[in-house]
C-alpha cells in the first residue's frame, strides 16, 4: 500500500496527498470503512470532482463504507458545496474527493458529518487516522453477524442544489447582466449551467470542460496569474462582471467591469448587508484576516460581529455557536445558515449578482463602499524558524504607545491606523503577513518594517 506514515496525508481538516505514490485506492477503501465506523452511519453521501483518479478512490471509500453496512448513495460528479448540499439536504455523513485548486497529481477527501458538519482532527478525523493506519496491517473488522452489507446506489442532486440556492437569492426581477465565468476546467463547468438556466444572465463561459489534469491554467483563483484569462476577456467584451472558481468551486472569486479584483473582504461586506436586511440583528463571523469595513459593515447594519481564527472548522464551529447568519474569510469561503452553516462560493455569487442587477451602477461603484481600506495581500516567507522570527516581531512592536497584541491565530497587531497579522503555514516552513492601514503609504511602511525582521 501506498505511503507509510498517515500523518503526510491527513491534514488538519482533510485528507491530501499525491495518487498513487502517497495514497490509492486500497488506502481509501479503508478510509471509508473506518468513516462509517467513527460516525457511526447506517447511510452515507459521497461525491468527486474531475480529477482522473476520482471516480476510482470515490468508489473504493463506498465500497468500504458498505462493507461495514452502511448504505452508500453516490451523487458522483458534484461540487463540493454541492455535496454538502446532499448531506445536508438527506441528512447524512458525506465524503467528497477533491484536492480543491492543488494540482493535477493529488486528490483528497473532505468528510462532513450528517447536516454538512466538519470532520476535522478534533471532530473525528484522528478517529478515522488512528482505524486506517491499525487496519492496514490487520484489516477492517468484520460486520456483525446480523448487519447486511450496505448498497451503493446512484442519485442526481444537481437540480435539487440549483432549486436550492435559487430559493435563497431572487435573480428573476434583475436587469439582464452579462457575465463571464472561468471555472478553470473545474466542477463550476458542471454546476454553473444548472443553477444560471433561466435567470436573466448572459453567460459567457470559459474553461467549462472537465478536465483534471488543468490544461489551460490552475484551478486557484487566489493567484493573481490564474485570473489573466478572465479579466482580460471581462475587458475585451464589455461585462458586467466575472466570476472564478476554484477546481471544487466552493470558493468565487469576482472580478469587476474593468477587469479588477473585488477583495473577497468586500464581498464578505457585501453579503453580510444583504442578509442582515433579511434578518436584523444576527451575527455575522469574519476571521481575523479580513478587512476592518467588514466588522464595520455589520455594525452599520444592525448585526452583531464576531471575530474568529483561520479556517473553516473554526468559523462552522462559531457559527453554530452563535446562531450566525452568515461568515465569510479572507480566502473567498462564504458561509451561509441556510446552507447548513457550510461554505458555498454559489451562493455568494448569486448574491453580487443580484445586488449588481438590482440597481444600474457598475459593480466597481457598488463595492466602493465596502472596500474601504488599503492593503498588502498575503505575503509569503520561507522562514525555518518561524516561532523565533514571530517572536522577533512581536519584540519590536509590544511596547509602542497605542499598540496593542493578541494571538488569538499568529500574531495580530493593532494601531490607530494599521493592523498586521502574522501566521505560520501549518504544512510549510512559511510565515504569512497580511497588512492593512488607511492608506496604501502605511501599509508600505509597516510591510517592509514587518519583512524586514521576519526576513532578517
Amino acid at each position: 500500500m501506498a505511503v507509510a506514515d498517515l500523518s503526510e496525508i491527513v491534514k488538519a481538516y482533510d485528507v491530501r496527498g499525491v495518487v498513487p505514490d502517497q495514497w490509492d485506492e486500497a488506502l481509501a477503501e479503508l478510509f471509508g470503512a473506518a468513516f462509517v465506523r467513527v460516525t457511526d452511519a447506517s447511510a452515507i453521501v459521497v461525491g468527486h470532482d474531475m480529477r482522473p483518479s476520482s471516480p476510482g478512490l470515490s468508489r473504493a471509500f463506498g465500497r468500504g463504507a458498505a462493507g461495514q453496512g452502511a448504505d452508500v448513495t453516490e451523487i458522483g460528479l458534484c461540487s463540493t458545496d454541492q455535496l454538502y448540499f446532499a448531506s445536508g439536504q438527506l441528512d447524512l455523513p458525506g465524503a467528497m474527493f477533491t484536492a480543491s485548486h492543488n494540482p493535477a497529481q493529488y486528490n483528497g477527501i473532505k468528510m462532513c458529518r450528517e447536516g454538512a458538519k466538519p470532520v476535522g482532527q478534533e471532530s473525528g478525523l484522528a478517529e478515522v487516522r488512528a482505524l486506517v493506519e491499525e487496519w492496514r496491517v490487520s484489516g477492517p473488522p468484520a460486520r456483525e453477524p446480523d448487519v447486511a452489507e450496505g448498497t451503493l446506489v446512484q442519485r442526481d442532486v444537481l437540480t435539487d442544489y440549483a432549486q436550492h440556492l435559487r430559493t435563497l437569492v431572487d435573480l428573476t426581477g434583475i436587469r439582464q447582466l452579462k457575465v463571464v465565468v472561468d471555472a478553470g476546467n473545474g466542477m463550476g463547468g458542471h454546476t454553473v449551467p444548472t443553477v444560471f438556466e433561466g435567470l436573466p444572465l448572459q453567460l459567457d463561459p470559459m474553461y467549462f470542460e472537465l478536465d483534471g489534469t488543468f490544461p489551460n491554467h490552475e484551478a486557484n483563483p487566489l493567484d493573481p496569474k490564474n485570473i489573466v484569462d478572465l479579466q482580460r476577456r471581462v475587458r475585451e467584451t464589455g461585462a458586467d462582471i466575472g466570476l472564478a472558481f476554484d477546481g471544487d468551486a466552493d470558493r468565487c472569486f469576482v472580478v469587476d467591469e474593468n477587469g479588477d479584483p473585488v477583495a473577497p473582504s468586500a464581498i464578505t461586506a457585501l453579503v453580510a448587508a444583504r442578509e442582515l436586511a433579511k434578518s436584523p440583528g444576527s451575527t455575522v463571523i469574519h476571521n481575523l484576516i479580513t478587512s476592518w469595513s467588514v466588522p464595520e459593515v455589520v455594525r452599520e447594519s444592525g448585526g452583531t460581529p464576531v471575530r474568529t481564527r483561520v479556517g473553516h472548522s473554526f468559523i462552522k464551529a462559531e457559527m453554530a455557536r452563535t446562531g450566525a447568519i452568515f461568515g465569510g474569510e479572507h480566502s473567498a469561503h462564504y458561509y451561509f445558515r441556510d446552507f447548513w452553516n457550510a461554505d458555498t462560493g454559489m451562493l455568494a455569487a448569486l448574491h453580487v449578482l443580484a445586488a449588481l442587477g438590482e440597481q444600474q451602477g457598475t459593480l466597481s461603484e457598488l463595492v466602493a463602499e465596502y472596500d474601504r481600506y488599503a492593503a498588502s495581500g498575503e505575503i509569503n516567507s520561507t522562514v525555518e524558524d518561524q516561532p523565533g522570527r514571530a517572536a522577533a516581531v512581536k519584540a519590536a512592536f509590544q511596547d509602542r504607545d497605542g499598540v496593542e497584541i493578541d494571538e488569538l491565530d499568529g500574531l495580530t497587531v493593532t494601531a490607530a491606523d494599521w493592523w498586521f497579522n502574522l501566521r505560520a503555514s501549518n504544512t510549510e516552513p512559511l510565515l504569512r503577513l497580511n497588512v492593512e492601514a488607511r492608506d496604501a503609504a502605511t501599509v508600505d511602511a509597516v510591510r517592509d518594517e514587518v519583512l524586514g525582521i521576519v526576513r532578517a
